[in-house]
């Protein structure tokens, strides 16, 4: 097939499990790979999602390459600049940037049984032979819109929160909120100082235990400087607790959390305002949240709290329990689609099964990175892949396709699939874990 470019790797996508994939390629003396971004710049999910507040919700010290341990963040936690920075930083330092096609969105990929390899087509219809495919796309990347009725009708200004608008001035505007979990919390504080009225529709209440990001002090910072290795005693030590935290089984612990959150809740001072804000499930049965700042907010004359139903959104604004409000701007903070792996890409596997039907009664991977009938497709942060820092579990799944890069060379195999009994097998084995 003329007019192919050919390479042994494509990577999609040039956030941190590209670059990761890539540097460790480089390391391994593999050169022949191109990482196609369909923006214009690094950093994935820290490059698109820049809402006033950004920040982690994981210690950097562990948030971060093991291979390049930053040892002077300005907080426990890094704020969106910080953290993609930081990525600028390392896809220069290893000289990743120049293997990035940016602007080339992956449309379809095709797995060709004849030629052993992957076809890759472009948005701009441009082609691409491939022996190994990465997604690393991850989870974040598809929006999810809410289902209301009447969204466009809405006559002001409206947006995603993980796509922010920056053209629009918020001073004194009325705004409206849908959704209150991770990244709401984090931007309606910042809207709080600007907004003329914030008006927050929360469906659930969620867990809000305290973060404790306060700035570090130059004495400590000098220390980190000074001794490295109190860094990587760090990072040891969050990482312990994130593994406890993250199999919520611990009674005691779970409860002390739930207090925490609690107490963390008692700043609000109105007390039907604080019973609407307290949640009604175990702490762990949804995502846990982070914040020192969310529930002040509330004692602001500014701040209204909406818990009934969103019936519909109209030209002027949106009316819940039969009251329509009026808004200038209404923010949708209402996350990702993080279960459609791969949706916004036609990919078919051996045989010309297309990913979506084999992942028809819900999507699996043998350890979060390879699919049964898709050969030489390795997902980074894949289906079911970990809870916890997504850059540790990054490294430890490259690692695993690097591994079974050095297998094919050793055995000069075209190809490698996992079976689909040991996938299966690997996927029971977790569920029966996880309902415990």
């Amino acid at each position: 097939m003329s007019g192919i470019e050919r390479h042994r790797i494509v990577i999609i996508g040039a956030g941190s499990s590209g670059l990761c994939t890539a540097i460790h390629l480089k390391k391994a003396g593999i050169e022949d790979f191109v990482i196609l971004e369909k923006g214009t710049g690094v950093g994935g999910t820290w490059y698109h999602n820049t809402y006033p507040g950004a920040e982690c919700d994981v210690q950097s010290h562990l948030y971060q390459f093991s291979f390049e341990q930053k040892n002077d963040w300005s907080k426990p936690y890094g704020g969106q600049a910080e953290i993609l920075e930081y990525l600028n930083h390392c896809f220069d330092k290893y000289e990743v940037r120049p293997y990035v096609r940016f602007g080339t969105a992956v449309t379809t990929a095709e797995w060709q049984d004849d030629d052993d390899c992957w076809l890759i087509t472009t948005d701009s219809g441009k082609q691409l032979e491939a022996q190994v495919l990465v997604s690393g796309l991850g989870m974040f990347n598809d929006l999810k819109w809410p289902t209301i009725p009447g969204i466009d009708d809405f006559e002001g200004e409206y947006f995603h929160s993980a796509r922010w608008n920056h053209d629009i001035d918020l001073t004194g505007k009325r705004i409206g909120v849908i959704g209150l979990a991770a990244s709401a919390i984090q931007f309606t504080p910042e809207l709080a100082k600007v907004a003329g009225q914030l008006t927050l529709y929360q469906r659930t209440a969620n867990w809000v235990v305290p973060k404790g990001n306060t700035p570090h002090s130059e004495e400590t910072l000098a220390k980190f400087r000074a001794n490295p290795e109190l860094v990587t005693q760090s990072r040891a030590e969050i990482y312990d607790g994130w593994n406890t935290l993250c199999t919520f089984n611990d009674k005691k612990i779970l409860s002390g959390l739930e207090d925490a959150g609690m107490e963390n809740i008692g700043v609000v001072t109105d007390p039907e305002l604080r019973q609407k804000l307290t949640p009604h499930h175990p702490f762990g049965c949804k995502r846990p949240l982070f914040s020192d700042v969310y529930y002040p907010i509330f004692n602001q004359d500014n701040v209204e709290l909406v818990t009934d139903t969103i019936e519909r959104v109209t030209a002027k604004g949106i009316v819940s329990g039969g009251v329509e409000r009026a808004f200038d701007v209404i923010v949708y903070a209402t996350g990702f689609r993080t279960t459609n792996y791969l949706s916004s890409i036609d990919v078919r596997g051996a045989g010309g099964r297309k990913l979506a039907d084999a992942w028809s009664d819900g999507p699996q991977a043998y350890l979060g990175v390879s699919t049964a009938g898709f050969p030489n497709l390795f997902m980074l942060y894949g289906p079911n892949t970990n809870q916890g820092c997504i850059l540790f579990m990054l490294e430890r799944q490259v690692e695993f396709i690097l591994r079974q890069l050095k297998r094919m060379d050793a055995e000069n195999l075209a190809w490698i699939d996992i079976r689909p009994d040991v996938m299966a097998e690997f996927n029971d084995k977790l569920q029966v874990a996880l309902q415990a």
